[in-house]
């Protein structure tokens, strides 16, 4: 007797089935499609590196995150990518080094973590996404969150939103306008992360209170956040925003968001994160960096599109499929296969068209409808 729990998998993976594996590749397609129309040129880093390069270009990655196990040839720790970005970076770093910049590349390709979380279990995802390396400018910012939007448009994402912050805030703020002791920025931070108010005011961080209402739909939250910097130390932060809103006008719904750090651990000035309706959680983060090991500065967004497969993969079309009965002219059914038929050849006679999935019959040489 076989054991039921003999081909269970592992918490946090799953089977694709046709369906659903067809909408991830024609998602894929689609997404790679629009970045290559932009001049992204696509790479394609291994699934498996070195632990210790792949950890000292990961700033802000938690590496215990990463599946580790011996390299039974130069007995090194090896690890599984669980992100990869970083590794874009070491292709930027090292053989497209004196490629000139900006440099545009994308890339698509499966990450795996140890462990996933409370809102997201799933341990295996597609990551796919575009860096442009070289530049961190507002210009810069703008190309990548409007790449990022016409990426999830070709995928099939419907009513997206773009969510922007300034992960960086309250380092600038702290510096200048509203200044903090070096033992309360990282209270403080936490604090604002939270959004608690009481807690701001019993870390010394009252002036930053308002910073927790300065969110919403982009015109009014980017009003409240100019009113609040009187003094100018987020001005060009403030401008930038605005001049990549009006790059994305009418494109997405567009909110603010100043004080969100959470999943934008390594960026600098500018980050943003991206949702559909009808999928769960986030699509996808964006927004500006360093490369970890060389500091060059880029700017890039990821999607993880599995959440968007499961919410689009019962529209998905069934694509037309010709059954070619027993005897018939191969060269027949290779002509309907060079004008991009699919076919699906019997092989005894109770073989049944209909069930197989086709939709037409091979009869006198032509694909005929069922």
């Amino acid at each position: 007797m076989i054991d039921p729990a003999a081909d269970l998998l592992p918490e946090g993976l799953e089977d694709r089935l046709p369906q659903s594996t067809a909408t991830a590749a024609r998602i894929e397609r689609a997404a790679l499609a629009v970045l290559d129309a932009h001049g992204y040129d696509r790479v394609r880093p291994p699934l498996i590196e070195f632990l210790q390069s792949m950890a000292s270009r990961m700033d802000g990655v938690k590496t215990r995150k990463l599946f580790r196990f011996v390299d039974p040839r130069s007995l090194r720790t090896l690890a599984l990518r669980s992100d990869m970005t970083p590794q874009i970076g070491r292709i930027a770093a090292t053989g497209l080094a004196g490629k000139a910049r900006p440099l545009r590349l994308c890339y698509a390709g499966q990450v795996v973590r140890i462990a996933g979380e409370q809102l997201d279990p799933r341990r295996e995802n597609l990551q796919l996404g575009a860096e442009l390396i070289g530049r961190d400018t507002a210009a810069a910012a703008a190309e990548i969150v409007e790449l990022a939007i016409a990426s999830l448009e070709a995928a099939g994402a419907k009513g997206i939103s773009v969510d922007f912050t300034l992960p960086d805030l309250v380092d600038t703020l702290a510096a200048e306008e509203l200044p903090l002791a070096p033992g309360q920025v990282d209270a403080v931070r936490r604090e604002l992360d939270a959004k608690d108010a009481a807690g701001l005011r019993e870390k010394g961080g009252e002036a930053y209170v308002p910073l927790l209402y300065a969110s919403g739909p982009f015109a009014e939250a980017i009003g409240k956040l100019a009113r609040i910097d009187a003094g100018g130390a987020l001005a060009s932060r403030i401008d930038a925003l605005r001049r990549i809103a009006a790059r994305v006008e009418g494109r997405a719904r567009l909110t603010l968001d100043p004080v969100e750090r959470h999943g934008f651990e390594y960026q600098t000035w500018f980050g943003f994160s991206l949702y559909a309706e009808g999928v769960r959680g986030t699509l996808g983060r964006g927004g500006t960096y360093l490369i970890g090991g060389s500091d060059e500065p880029a700017t890039g967004f990821s999607l993880y599109p599995e959440e968007l497969v499961d919410a689009v993969k019962a529209e998905e079309p069934a694509r037309p499929a010709v059954f070619l009965p027993l005897g018939h002219d191969p060269a027949q059914a290779a002509g309907l296969r060079a004008q991009g038929w699919r076919t699906v050849a019997a092989l005894e006679e109770t073989d049944d068209a209909r069930a197989l999935g086709c939709s037409h019959r091979l009869e006198g040489g032509e694909a005929s409808a069922l």
